[in-house]
């Protein structure tokens, strides 16, 4: 089998309370599994049980206590994201990891239209033909899914929480990357749109991109899943 885009070894995390006289809280124990272009995999288990953490662990928002995360990017070049420089992360989220998490996260005052393009930008914000064709490729996204074009010029702050997630996934997933991490990104959707985020997470894994997912509706994750993974195996050995 060909190298996963993904894998994680042995990856615990504990978080120190330091207002309970430093008492460390195991969330995660000996997290080890891969994922492998064109999967999707699902995390499973009730709340509480370090869905979302495995999910930051992965993307760095969180430090791992102990393991080794690997990411590998288009080119084969592999990142351990537990130890990574702020340089190397950079470099890795942008070309490397789509992250959907639950709450949209941009400057204020910015319009949605360009909240979605920027990913396609990079350095090229100021080559008029580049911010043009990221604006063009940024209006079919809010179109499909079903963001009116009103809307288009307002900056996302102002908008519904189904809004607001609908231009999430739209920035993080209008750039191709080969590892896509979703935090619950259908809960507060319709079922059109949702219907719509199943199918950009199919074509995401048709094209080769390594899925791990977290799905509140469990219909949504059977629709997507190539594989499920229980994480309460890892919470047990944290225990």
């Amino acid at each position: 089998m060909s190298t996963p885009l993904l894998q994680l070894q042995g990856v615990a995390k504990r978080f120190t309370l330091h207002h309970q006289s430093g008492t460390e809280l195991a969330v995660v124990a000996n997290a080890s599994f891969a994922v492998h272009a064109g999967e999707c995999v699902v995390l499973g288990g009730p709340s509480g049980m370090g869905k979302s953490t495995l999910l930051k662990m992965i993307y760095a928002n969180y430090r791992a206590s102990t393991g080794r995360i690997a990411v590998t990017d288009a080119h084969g070049r592999t990142t351990d994201m537990t130890c990574a420089t702020p340089r190397e992360l950079v470099r890795v989220r942008k070309e490397t990891i789509g992250y959907v998490s639950q709450f949209l996260r941009v400057i204020p005052r910015v319009a949605a239209l360009d909240v979605v393009a920027e990913p396609l930008l990079e350095d090229r914000i100021r080559d008029p033909q580049a911010l043009a064709a990221a604006r063009e490729e940024a209006g079919r996204w809010l179109q499909r899914l079903r963001i009116p074009e009103r809307l288009w010029h307002l900056p996302p702050a102002t908008f519904s929480g189904g809004e607001q997630q609908r231009i999430n996934i739209a920035r993080n997933m209008i750039k191709p990357r080969p590892v896509l991490l979703l935090d619950e990104p259908t809960a507060s959707l319709d079922a059109a749109n949702t219907d719509t985020v199943i199918a950009l997470i199919r074509e995401a894994t048709a094209r080769g991109a390594a899925v791990l997912g977290i799905f509140h509706d469990a219909d949504v994750g059977r629709a997507v899943a190539t594989r499920h993974i229980d994480v309460t195996q890892f919470r047990s050995q944290a225990a």
